[in-house]
């Protein structure tokens, strides 16, 4: 029976058509505090949904105070794992909610965020197997972010260290990866293609134009991607609903870069 609960929620995440997603994370309140654009949770949320966001990702507060019933529905991705600036290590997670509370608020999957190569991996490493087990027994997805981090790494988007990191996610059992863009179709088909599961890009720093955002997405798709979860490029952009609409049309309609913006 949980193997229907995933699939289930997992077509709340995954367009049924293209198996692909948009989610767009607003977790960054715990990390950082009230930061350009969303400062107003609903109306951020009703923004990346109206441009077609597929799910939306953030901490507790998301669905008490950002999720709301109206106008298009979007999935709802609940983190277990923070951390914040304030912190010694504002690098160092830790689990503040559990699979049974998101249950409770009606999320259709649950992430946490590990940084592979830190001083604490194995403390993470122990919390997403935990995690993954628990989410197997109530049949919730779980989205694994997967950052290579720490005094070995060199670079966070070098392909080895990418794709190895990916590869952690998939075997201690998340069902959905996400990770950083390696900067070319080659070397993230690498990536892709040594992760049994669904890879996603994180948007990463803010980006200097739209249409270098929109180009990162691009290729990650003609690589095998499977979708975006990006924050910060999305809704401290000018437009966020016409920005997601943008990224749409290229994930879920087949539009190249060019084509979207002569549109």
């Amino acid at each position: 029976m949980s193997e229907i609960g995933k699939s289930v929620r997992m077509e709340r995440i995954f367009d049924r058509n293209t198996h692909r997603t948009i989610i767009i994370p607003m977790d960054h309140g715990v990390g950082a505090g009230p930061i350009r654009g969303i400062i107003d949770l609903p109306a951020t949320v009703n923004k990346v949904a109206e441009g077609g966001a597929n799910a939306v990702l953030g901490h507790m507060g998301l669905p008490k105070h950002g999720h709301r019933g109206y106008g298009r529905d979007v999935g709802l991705i609940i983190h277990l794992s923070a951390s914040t600036s304030l912190g010694p290590d504002p690098n160092h997670k830790v689990l503040v909610t559990t699979i049974e509370e998101a249950i409770k608020v009606g999320a259709d999957a649950v992430s946490v965020h590990i940084n592979v190569g830190a001083e604490d991996e194995a403390e993470m490493l122990q919390d997403l197997g935990r995690v993954a087990r628990q989410c197997d027994e109530w049949g919730m997805p779980l989205l694994a972010m997967m950052y290579p981090r720490g005094a070995k790494v060199t670079s966070e988007h070098d392909v080895e260290y990418v794709k190895h990191a990916a590869r952690i996610g998939a075997e201690l059992g998340a069902d959905i990866v996400k990770t950083n863009y390696t900067g070319d179709i080659d070397s993230f088909r690498e990536v892709v293609k040594g992760c049994p599961v669904p890879v996603v890009i994180a948007g990463g720093p803010r980006m200097e134009t739209e249409k270098e955002l929109l180009e990162m997405v691009y290729d990650s798709v003609q690589a095998g991607g499977r979708g975006v979860a990006i924050g910060r490029n999305v809704f401290q952009s000018n437009d966020p609903t016409k920005l997601v609409s943008h990224i749409s049309k290229i994930l879920h309609e087949g539009y190249t870069v060019e084509e979207v913006l002569k549109v």
